[in-house]
Formats: C-alpha cells, structure tokens, sequence
C-alpha cells in the first residue's frame, strides 16, 4: 500500500515523489502518477487532483491518482501549502488565494513535462479543494476544464448560517486570538481528529460531525498529517474572500459537479451549478454521502470522469 497511503496503488500504474515551488517560492509536495504502459514520445492529458479540505495526497487523492492513471491520464496530486509534506510555516494555517495558487503551481509543474500536452490539462477538486479548483480556473485559463467531487466552497462555509451580529461576534473572537498568538509568537492550532485511529465512531457524535470521524477519525482515512482543521486565525481569512464570484468565468471551459444523493453538502454543488454558465453538469452519484466520494472505488465514478476529460481536454 506504500507509507501513509489509504489504498494500495494499481498495478498498471507508477507513483514517484515530486517536489516543485508556487509562485510564493513555497515548496509543494506532491506525487506523479502515470500509467506503466506509456508510449515513448506520446503527449498526454494530464489531471490535478487537490485533497478535501485539512486532507493529505496519501488519502483521498492517492484513491484518484490511481483510479484515473489506469485509465490513460498522467495526474498530480499535492498537498497544500503549510500541510503534509508542503513546505510552510507556521504549519496548519490556511490560506483561500494561496490554496488557490497551488492549482496554478501544478499546472506549471505539469506543463514542463515533456510527456504532458500543455493544452489538455485539467483539475479535479474533492470537498473544499473544489471551491479552490473553480476559482483556479476562473482566472488560469490554462485549466481547460474542471470537476468537482462532493465539493464545499469554503468562503461561503465560513459565514454558514450566521446573520450580521454573529459574523461580528466571530470576527471579534478570532482577532482576539491574534493577541493571543502574537504574544505567544506562534498561532493557536487545535487538532480535530486524535494522533492515533480509532477502533470506532463515537457514539455520541451528531451528523456531519460524526460523518468527517467516519473518515479521519479511523483507520479507512485517518492520517498523522491531516488532524483536522487550520490555525485559529485562518478563518478570518476566509471571512474576507469570495473565491467563486467569477466562476460564470470559466465559460466556455466546461465544469462537471459529482455530489452523492446523501450528501449533507449538496447545496453547494447545486449552487455553484446554478451560478456557473454552461457547459456545465451535475452528476448524481446513487446512495453516497459526502466522504464516500473520498475513496469509495464502488461510489466514485471513475468512468464518468475519464469520459468527461478525454472529451474536453
């Protein structure tokens, strides 16, 4: 299964480490997946795939690299900046625009192998690397088309159910905290998720919230690297960036939404959809929910997938 990995690797295909820089000069980490089968002097389509959010290339996206290099395509996964193998410091914060800017940093990455056709890359973004996929291509029209899987836009999730006083109050909250971390000179980060797997769920433990233990929590995805949630301070990032005001943008590049039919995050999906132009399209997967399209091979439709990109890229 390879270190840290959540699923064993195909047997069609190779995965080696690589390591290149976003235009920070930051350091990404990421892994290269390609089919064993390729042919000298052939330019393939290639495919970025980003982590759900607070997630690391070894989980979810090791399930896509694999899944979609048997398939023909050649994919990157990474993980974000501050996060897994990523150079960044402190570690934990998060960032919306450089989140973003990683997308791009991949892009240039894959565009200088010799064995990548430049013009038919594309993006894959699961749960919140979803929002930062879109907004990646609002504005790098290198990305020639983008998918979303159970996606979350992370800005919009920020202000979520909060009225005029209460974005106040939390915005209050959280600068507070930055006397905090700048008295103490380090920024507060609080784990989600325990060092160690659990045997089992909580029993006490309400929806969603048992939903993201159900994946991080246990063995099926937990890693040392993705102990849920960023530095304190990082939300207020977020209170202060739409990233997807422009995605009527990324027309006429065509956008596909995968959600499951259970999904708690559907919404978003759905309202992306509804602000985005086309070609655009929403693809239902039956009886899943949100975290099954973070590795389940029986839910995540590889196949539509594949067909989507070797149409459009």
């Amino acid at each position: 299964m390879g270190k840290g990995y959540i699923a064993e690797l195909s047997e069609n295909v190779e995965r080696k480490s690589v390591s290149y820089k976003n235009r920070y000069g930051l350091m990404i980490a990421g892994d290269l997946y390609t089919p064993k089968n390729m042919e000298q002097g052939r330019k393939y389509a290639a495919l970025i795939i980003g982590a759900p959010y607070g997630g690391v290339k070894e989980q979810g996206p090791c399930v896509y690299g694999s899944g979609l290099a048997e398939r023909g395509f050649v994919v990157l996964t990474f993980d974000q900046s501050f996060m897994g193998e990523s150079a960044g410091e402190p570690r934990n914060v998060s960032s919306p625009d450089i989140f973003t800017e990683n997308f791009s940093a991949g892009v240039d990455f894959l565009g200088l192998r010799d064995f990548v056709d430049r013009e038919k890359i594309g993006v894959i973004g699961i749960c919140g690397s979803g929002g930062f996929a879109l907004s990646a291509a609002q504005s790098d029209t290198r990305i020639k088309a983008v998918a979303t899987c159970s996606m979350y836009d992370m800005t919009a999730a920020a202000r979520l159910d909060m009225d005029a006083d209460a974005v106040l109050e939390n915005k209050e909250r959280i600068s507070r905290q930055r006397w905090v971390d700048a008295e103490n000179g380090y920024p507060e980060y609080i784990p989600y998720f325990p060092e160690e797997p659990l045997d089992e769920v909580p029993a006490d433990l309400e929806e969603p919230t048992a939903e993201w233990f159900r994946f991080y929590a246990i063995k099926r995805g937990h890693h040392p690297n993705a102990r849920g949630g960023f530095t304190t301070s990082s939300d207020l990032a977020f209170t202060n960036f739409r990233l997807l005001d422009f995605i009527d943008e990324i027309s006429p590049r065509p956008i596909l939404f995968v959600m499951g039919d259970r999904a708690h995050s559907k919404f978003f999906s759905e309202n992306a959809y509804a602000a985005a132009k086309e070609p655009k399209e929403i693809y239902v997967v039956k009886d899943a929910e949100h975290i099954d399209l973070y590795d389940k091979v029986d839910r995540i439709p590889f196949e539509k997938l594949a067909a989507f990109f070797t149409e459009n890229l």
